[in-house]
């Protein structure tokens, strides 16, 4: 299909992003599997070329543009270079928002210039032992004491939280008032080198093996009150405003990887024989491989009305809800699909297709799950 979202600027960014990550990426992504954690130096090299980081506005250093198809066109390639960059995403494309639409004028130049340069690396903390998707559940308290809030707590299935030199911490900073749960978060900006901060076990995941996804705890961390994000008690607003693009972000990475899984799927039929001739000759191959392209196309048309809607500030949250929806369940019937046409090969984790396969699983889960889209979708529909 001919894609009509992108223009010559986007080209010319793809092209460099594929450069970068055939550089300084691919050779190196084994070890960072190996490792459970990917190797920052790469990402201040991806800063430096200005792929990451792209709404930093210019006067603090960075790109300063608006334009999420840039932030799209990084993800596609990452996903159809076989490399899984999670920690980066939750980085610029989830947690990055929160300081630029709400840090105050001391904090964005406290912090901006250094995320621009790639010396601040970011990761955002919600998620608790107790707590998934329930976020008014979330028990990490701050209490107030003069100048500094004392945090107290543990995060879980905290993605980059190894790497992170800030995160940000949703926490209690109040009792919910007048019955409603959500009331009384707020987010404060932790560094991470605070006595009484401390990242627990890298949790050892089916599958997104080079993403470092830890546990934290926060024993009497002091924190600045000057590094309270936004104002106290409104982080619940403030996180659901961000929700449509951390979905778009997830439904973007599903889409290409179901794109890849094609590619990988075509090419190995027609270089596989059984029975002595082709494995892309017999009707069984062509056939899914027909139903599995005519998924990625429908994904990719929804996907695509989707970023635009973005790029003009119009994405609503039932919208991103629908694409995460259709993507992330498409993608996993397509790789599905592809890995059975590998037969045997495909549960062997040197092929490609196995790493599709077990990073698929979790985007059906996180950043809200299938059940909790549909739920925003029918309340959409007033049911």
């Amino acid at each position: 299909m001919h894609r009509s979202i992108f223009d010559e600027d986007h080209q010319a960014f793809r092209e460099t992003a594929r450069r970068f990550l055939h550089k300084e990426v691919v050779p190196h992504f084994a070890e960072w599997e190996r490792r459970g954690v990917p190797d920052k130096g790469a990402y201040r090299k991806a800063a430096e070329l200005g792929l990451v980081n792209l709404q930093v506005p210019e006067e603090y250093g960075g790109p300063g543009t608006d334009d999420f198809r840039f932030n799209a066109v990084f993800i596609e390639e990452s996903a159809l270079a076989d490399c899984s960059l999670g920690s980066l995403r939750v980085h610029s494309e989830i947690a990055l928002p929160y300081l630029l639409s709400y840090a105050d004028t001391a904090q964005r130049e406290r912090w901006l210039p250094a995320v621009a340069a790639g010396e601040l690396f970011l990761a955002i903390a919600m998620t608790e032992p107790g707590t998934g998707s329930d976020l008014a559940g979330i028990a990490t308290t701050a209490v107030r004491e003069g100048d500094h809030y004392v945090l107290n707590g543990a995060k879980t299935f905290i993605t980059g939280g190894r790497n992170a030199d800030r995160i940000l911490v949703v926490c209690r900073t109040s009792k919910p008032g007048g019955g409603d749960r959500r009331s009384g978060l707020s987010i404060l900006v932790v560094d991470t080198s605070s006595p009484g901060f401390e990242v627990g076990r890298t949790l050892d995941k089916i599958g997104l093996k080079a993403q470092d996804t830890v546990e934290l705890s926060f024993t009497d961390v002091r924190v600045p009150a000057a590094d309270l994000l936004g104002e106290e008690g409104r982080a619940f607003e403030y996180l659901a405003n961000n929700l449509a693009q951390e979905r778009l972000t997830i439904a973007v990475s599903a889409q290409a990887s179901a794109v890849r899984a094609v590619q990988l799927a075509t090419a190995y039929a027609r270089e596989r024989e059984v029975f002595g001739r082709p494995l892309s000759g017999f009707q069984n191959t062509k056939f899914t491989l027909a139903e599995c392209e005519t998924d990625v196309a429908a994904g990719q048309a929804l996907l695509d009305q989707a970023l635009e809607a973005h790029s003009r500030g119009e994405l609503t949250g039932a919208h991103a809800a629908k694409v995460k929806l259709f993507t992330t369940e498409m993608q996993h019937r397509v790789v599905d699909a592809c890995l059975q046409l590998h037969g045997g090969y495909g549960y062997i984790t040197e092929h490609p297709i196995a790493r599709l396969y077990a990073d698929a699983r979790v985007t059906r889960i996180f950043s809200g799950t299938s059940e909790v889209m549909k739920s925003i979708i029918a309340k959409s529909l007033d049911l």
